[in-house]
């Protein structure tokens, strides 16, 4: 590689990594301020860099919140990507779905939630489309591609019942054990969702039912849910 070029991919790799900085801080000012108060000086402190440096990369907040975001939703694509290849049922795949929902407890996961679910409420509240937000949207629906793929499966294998409508009942219950999901690991600051039983338990008592539900009488894959003894 000749000077010129070896400079050039430097300074684009330079570029990536600053990127990937002020979005990791922004993350972690979101997380700590919430995303109305915290400011653009906020994130440029985080970060150690000049507000002018911050500005280059994104002009306006909007663009950094959904760069955030983005980067959240990215990084659970590639999980739906590696169950959907698994060579297994329909059934064991919708299984594994559900499983990776119900870790959605534990600190980690428990932040970003709550840091999806503010830009979700952020960006439905917005006068104007956020800028950027097509980017965000297009790792979504690369997400609901995956999951219509395992969908289209459940149509051929024989592992899921046959006198329903499939793609209307998966869709309705993937979206409704994500949102329980994402609501139980927030179940520390609403208190209208209290419960003696703890959130792993609910989720689990839950992925039972749908399963249950779905499996073909049959077919010999069985759901193998089991809830915490």
């Amino acid at each position: 590689m000749d000077p010129k070029s070896r400079w050039e991919q430097e300074r684009l790799e330079g570029k990536q990594q600053r990127l990937s900085s002020i979005i990791t801080s922004a993350e972690r000012v979101f997380l700590r301020k919430g995303l109305e108060k915290a400011t653009m000086q906020d994130v440029a402190k985080e970060d150690n860099v000049g507000i002018a440096t911050l500005f280059r990369y994104f002009p306006k907040k909007d663009k950094l919140i959904v760069a955030v975001a983005t980067r959240l939703m990215e990084s659970q694509a590639p999980i739906f990507e590696e169950i959907a290849q698994r060579q297994e049922t329909c059934l064991k795949k919708l299984e594994r779905v559900f499983d990776y929902f119900v870790s959605f407890s534990g600190e980690k996961r428990e932040e970003r939630t709550r840091l999806l679910e503010a830009f979700e409420s952020y960006a439905a509240q917005s006068l104007e489309p956020l800028e950027d937000i097509d980017k965000y949207n297009a790792v979504y629906h690369r997400i609901s591609a995956i999951y219509q793929q395992i969908i289209e499966e459940g149509v051929h294998d024989g592992s899921i019942r046959s006198d329903i409508s499939i793609q209307d009942t998966l869709s309705t219950m993937a979206n409704a054990f994500g949102i329980f999901a994402q609501k139980l690991s927030l179940q520390k600051n609403i208190v209208m969702l209290e419960s003696d039983m703890d959130p792993e338990t609910q989720l689990l008592l839950m992925k039972k039912i749908f399963l249950e539900y779905l499996h073909a009488p049959d077919s010999a894959d069985t759901p193998s849910s089991k809830l915490k003894e």
